[in-house]
């Protein structure tokens, strides 16, 4: 049984705490009145687990980004330069981003720019490692707003994105307020990543939840179970990818801009692995960048060592490879820099 002035003067702590933060109104009364119930049970055993179970709710729901937003930076200029600088080609799709930028400043200067999320949402399908993940990111310091991502992988429960009601212990938001509360911004890009990869059991109420937060008819006041109270989803930017469409729901398929993900040509990755990967993966070991040199002549076995792969995944494993045999040769102080060449590569490649 609680003691009676501890219990009190925690319940004043709580109700403070609501009427310090920006809430909508209807959800800030409601918990006014739940905090006055729970003071005629202070006496009661049942006074401290529905208390635990009141509090954890009111720091859920303080955390989320009711009003809290992000400036986009709708400069061309710049989205064009952060887009270069993160990725090579895919000029198609760098041209849809910054189409879609044009129309949100157009919009923004004509002061309509809530309508702005009635746009298809960008869909990007490829195979393995042919940057669909890591463009969403890009896309996302190019507007300067804040980027979450939810993997879809193995999904098999529609409550991972709608949360689970609070009247069930341990219940907690899902991953669509848990985007928000992590960016602490109501207009982030939420990556919806590998849609067409949740399990066959859960595909049709998962996909029904998509639906519903793709559509901007309806994800403007998207429930979450366990916040329980309409949240306003229409200034995200949604992201989605796959591998396939083959078993994305066709309601689903109309909210989206499907984009191919081209595969890479050989001369491609060799200007990706000079320009982007093997920097990345020099500062990343911590060594300077004059001491590995990697000769023209040997990167066509650098980029296709065992055979053809469309992306870079295997194209960034190699160059990794090569770069931890240096930094353990330049540890041991057998070497101050490498050069590879057709007569050592052999020696550096991975097997």
């Amino acid at each position: 049984m609680a003691e009676s002035g501890i219990g009190q003067k925690d319940l004043a702590v709580l109700l403070e705490r609501v009427n310090k933060n920006t809430l909508p109104d209807p959800l800030k009364e409601t918990i006014v009145i739940r905090l006055e119930q729970l003071e005629k049970l202070v006496d009661s055993q049942a006074f401290l687990p529905e208390y635990d179970r009141v509090s954890k709710y009111i720091e859920w729901v303080i955390k989320v980004p009711w009003e809290k937003k992000t400036q986009d930076n709708l400069d061309l200029e710049n989205a064009k330069k952060v887009l270069e600088s993160h990725h090579y080609g895919l000029a198609e799709i760098k041209d849809r981003v910054l189409e879609y930028m044009s129309v949100m400043k157009l919009k923004t200067e004509k002061g309509e720019a809530e309508e702005i999320g009635r746009a298809p949402i960008l869909f990007f399908v490829g195979l393995v490692g042919t940057g669909k993940t890591t463009i969403a990111p890009s896309i996302a310091e190019a507007m300067g707003r804040k980027f979450a991502r939810i993997p879809f992988g193995g999904m098999g429960d529609p409550l991972d994105l709608r949360g689970l009601s609070k009247l069930h212990a341990e219940a907690e938001p899902g991953k669509v307020i848990k985007a928000l509360v992590d960016t602490q911004s109501k207009n982030p890009v939420i990556l919806l990543d590998e849609i067409d990869r949740v399990t066959d059991e859960g595909r049709a109420s998962i996909m029904g939840v998509l639906v519903e937060l793709l559509d901007p008819k309806q994800n403007h006041s998207f429930v979450d179970h366990y916040i329980d109270y309409p949240v306003d989803l229409s200034q995200v930017l949604f992201i989605a990818t796959a591998n396939n469409t083959h078993s994305i729901a066709t309601a689903v398929m109309d909210r989206l801009e499907p984009i191919s993900m081209p595969s890479y040509s050989d001369q491609e990755k060799i200007i990706i692995g000079q320009k982007y990967v093997l920097p990345q993966k020099l500062a990343m070991a911590g060594i300077p960048e004059n001491s590995l040199v990697i000769n023209d002549a040997v990167w066509a076995q650098v980029v296709r060592p065992l055979g053809y792969d469309a992306g870079i995944r295997t194209l960034e494993r190699t160059i990794d490879g090569v770069v931890r045999k240096v930094a353990r040769l330049i540890v041991e102080g057998k070497v101050k820099s490498v050069d590879l060449t057709p007569e050592n590569i052999k020696e550096y490649l991975p097997q």
